[in-house]
């Protein structure tokens, strides 16, 4: 473990429900409630680039016609009226704004004939909260078209930074090129996240080595808890970057595949690393069971020597106290009138007490244990064999 300072913050996920019926388009009302989001537009080319946040889609045609890589980004999907006035400018399927919407979907990707739709999560540490959010992502001929699940921060400024850095090769590729870069940086936000958990299960280890408790447990199980939950976010997503790989897609050039395994070997590392805490975890519970084992071991061992030792002064002082006449007969306890009967009991307790203590410490019970001859090699044929000691002395 690391000599640095480990800060440690209540890691929680933002979870949607595994099971939650989905609102079609034709229930959702003309203008409901949230306000509208925001929509950013980033448009480029390997010379210039423009960055602006529009109120109407009249603009953006415009932008579309003069730009070679147009990218929209819608800053939440509350507002279901936006979505569906982009989805009708673009022409972008009903199923597929449906999905939008409904943000519970797993990671995949879909084909279309102008475009392609695909889903990925994405995790946003904030202040202290870990938050799992869809990204739905339309990929076309010109133009890549975003919708993220929560207004605020998100994962993608170092995708907007490539693109304001003029001479990068984000600027000169095409827009499936910036398709990769985002499904990139939403892979690349979960290795934080598990830098974390990491340095959250070496704490763990060791207190529990130093002194496990309660509280323990219950981290553990929440650590084992989201880790699952980023497994089930993860795994899906790897199936989906290996499908946009293996599958032909017009709007993905082979180029922009091979930058697309990179991406996927990356989601490949980080379902390694989430079954290595999983498994770590699993044994950070058996490590636990077994302090806590080892402790009550520690506590009966002390108290079985307790016991051991006063039983034969408690004996003693049994008999001593039966209510014996001396003088009535000559074998009614005849030391009770002794000189030194009681000096000669207390030696006896005390001679007792030692031999007991003499004994466990022989038998190695307590303290060091007994002294055992090494093994020496005895000859059997041509090979030398190694004799325990036990069985020489038998």
């Amino acid at each position: 473990m690391s000599g640095r300072s480990r800060k440690h913050r209540a890691m929680k996920y933002r979870t949607q429900q595994l099971v939650v019926p989905s609102i079609p388009l034709e229930a959702i009302p003309p203008e409901p409630g949230p306000a509208p989001p925001a929509i950013t537009v980033m448009a480029f080319s390997p010379g210039a680039f423009i960055e602006e946040e529009i109120a109407d889609l009249g603009s953006l045609r415009r932008i579309l016609a003069e730009w070679t890589v147009t990218w929209v980004n819608v800053d939440g999907v509350g507002n279901g009226s936006t979505v569906l006035k982009i989805g009708e400018f673009f022409g972008f399927h009903p199923l597929a704004l449906e999905d939008t919407i409904n943000v519970h979907q797993r990671a995949k990707v879909e084909q279309y004939s102008k475009y392609d739709f695909i889903v990925a999560r994405m995790v946003t540490p904030s202040q202290g909260i870990i938050e799992t959010e869809q990204l739905s992502l339309f990929l076309g001929e010109n133009f890549v078209v975003t919708f993220q699940e929560l207004p605020g921060g998100d994962c993608l400024d170092p995708v907007r930074e490539r693109i304001r850095k003029g001479g990068t090769k984000i600027r000169s590729a095409g827009p499936d090129y910036l398709a990769y870069s985002l499904l990139d940086a939403a892979v690349d936000s979960y290795f934080p996240v598990l830098e974390d958990y990491g340095e959250q299960l070496e704490t763990l280890e060791d207190k529990i080595i130093i002194s496990p408790d309660n509280d323990t447990v219950r981290q553990i199980h929440e650590v084992k808890r989201e880790l699952l939950l980023l497994r089930r976010a993860v795994w899906p997503f790897r199936e989906a970057l290996n499908s946009l790989i293996r599958d032909e897609m017009p709007f993905i050039t082979n180029e922009t595949r091979i930058y697309l395994r990179d991406c996927y070997d990356h989601a490949v590392r980080i379902i390694d690393l989430v079954e290595t805490y999983r498994e770590l975890g699993s044994d950070l519970m058996d490590c636990y069971l077994s302090s806590i084992s080892n402790k009550l071991n520690e506590v009966m061992k002390v108290l079985t020597i307790i016991t051991l030792v006063f039983i034969p002064p408690t004996f003693i002082a049994g008999v001593y106290g039966m209510n014996f006449n001396p003088t009535r007969s000559p074998f009614n306890m005849p030391e009770l009138e002794w000189y030194f009967g009681y000096p000669f009991a207390l030696m006896l307790m005390a001679i007792l007490a030692g031999g007991m203590l003499f004994f466990l410490r022989w038998r190695g019970w307590i303290g060091s244990k007994p002294y055992d001859w090494p093994a020496t090699p005895e000859k059997k044929g041509d090979a030398a064999v190694a004799v325990p000691a036990s069985e020489r002395r038998g």
